[in-house]
């Protein structure tokens, strides 16, 4: 196993000039993707419990799609059929973006995990104690303050055991960049393989390398889910 590390590259692999090890790579992929999915399902989320259905439907409609359809769908979509459109080949700063493999993959991954953190935080937005609201208005907040310092905060505390879910669903789900030539840890591990016809090291390598950063990221939730829920220990 050490052999297949320090040899066949299962440790660092040279990718766009960069030598960046699959491990970088996938966490790289999952911090970029989680980061700015957590940025889409913010205001989302707000939106989806607007009471227009001019607001709401076209959200419901985003998370329905992506909810509904497999990520390795999706990811194929903008990674072969996107790139394929003329509108695309035909304007400079697309055809730039989408010609890159880690592109067309961050893409993919950030809008699948926006759509299932926005239905996370639309929940628990609903959920938050109309007490909580109520005493705010007493207060005279707007509406604007009251999202902001009363309604977000608490549900975001509130959604942080679910949201860990996400979080290591999403670690699970950036295998599929291996099928766009991302050289994450599946796709080192692959090489690896191919280079050594030795499936169990290869892979077992990299699955306890998986292992070791679910419990990682597993740990760090829990410790942070001690500190923003205390208040609703018993």
């Amino acid at each position: 196993m050490i052999q297949i590390i320090q040899q066949y590259g299962l440790a660092y692999l040279g990718w766009d000039g960069y030598n960046i090890s699959g491990l970088a790579m996938t966490l790289w992929l999952l911090v970029v993707s989680c980061g700015v999915g957590f940025c889409i399902a913010l205001p989302l989320a707000i939106a989806r419990n607007a009471r227009s259905p001019f607001v709401w439907v076209p959200v419901w409609l985003y998370t329905f799609i992506f909810r509904g359809t497999p990520l390795y769908v999706q990811l194929l979509l903008i990674y072969s059929g996107v790139y394929g459109l003329d509108f695309i080949h035909n304007t400079a700063p697309f055809n730039e973006f989408f010609r890159q493999a880690i592109n067309c993959t961050l893409l993919s991954f950030a809008l699948n995990t926006g759509a299932y953190t926005t239905e996370i935080f639309a929940g628990a937005i609903r959920e938050t104690s109309h007490g909580e609201v109520d005493a705010a208005r007493a207060f005279g907040m707007s509406r604007v303050t009251l999202y902001r310092r009363i309604v977000i905060p608490s549900a975001l505390r509130r959604a942080l055991p679910v949201y860990s879910n996400e979080v290591i669903l999403m670690l699970h789900a950036t295998t599929l960049a291996f099928t766009a030539t991302v050289p994450d840890i599946l796709k080192v591990a692959n090489d690896a393989y191919s280079a050594t016809y030795d499936p169990f090291d290869s892979f077992i390598l990299a699955a306890v390398i998986y292992l070791c950063v679910s419990f990682a990221l597993i740990f760090a939730f829990r410790r942070a889910e001690r500190h923003f829920l205390a208040f609703l220990q018993p």
